[in-house]
């Protein structure tokens, strides 16, 4: 696998090595002593599966508040997606700054993202699944967001958005008091 560390320091761009022949292809997604050469030690506890019928979908931006903060990775397996982490971490340098990558079925790539970041992203193909790895379970009571549409962040979503649960729309607006997690 490959590594490349984002301008948000701790986060990366994962991307697997396939091997092929004329049967497909083959390649790792995880490998505990390559992810512990990025600092990953945390085990994996949970791992879910989203599906997307619609392009222009957006899901996020999501985060679970301390001391249920969480690593993620997310992996596209059908689709594409544009996937975006806000930096949200109290003190950081790059705070509330965000990047987006392309995720997809046929890139392969993998977004790493420590905890203190929210996540969220947009379909860019019809019919769009993602699998997610989670480094502390989820806990109801520490689910928080930030507002996609948000000015102060102002991402650049490749589409119009065509579905967003009332849930996300209703996130947040970053103020004056927001000071990090």
């Amino acid at each position: 696998m490959i590594f490349e560390e984002t301008s948000l320091k701790g986060s990366y761009i994962i991307t697997p090595e396939p091997k092929g022949d004329e049967r497909g292809w083959f390649a790792r997604t995880f490998c505990k002593k390559e992810f512990e050469q990025i600092g990953h030690y945390k085990d994996w506890v949970q791992m879910n599966h989203s599906f997307s019928a619609e392009s222009g979908t957006v899901r996020g931006l999501h985060f679970q508040l301390p001391p249920f903060g969480e690593i993620k990775m997310v992996r596209c397996i059908s689709g594409s997606v544009f996937d975006v982490i806000v930096d949200i971490r109290k003190g950081s340098p790059t705070f509330l700054q965000w990047i987006g990558v392309e995720l997809s079925a046929i890139n392969k790539k993998m977004m790493y993202i420590p905890e203190g970041f929210a996540h969220g992203f947009q379909t860019i193909a019809e019919n769009t699944e993602l699998i997610y790895h989670h480094s502390a379970f989820y806990e109801p009571q520490a689910e928080s967001g930030l507002n996609m549409a948000d000015t102060l962040l102002n991402i650049s979503w490749p589409k119009a958005i065509t579905a967003i649960s009332d849930r996300d729309k209703h996130h947040q607006i970053i103020t004056e008091h927001f000071k990090g997690i």
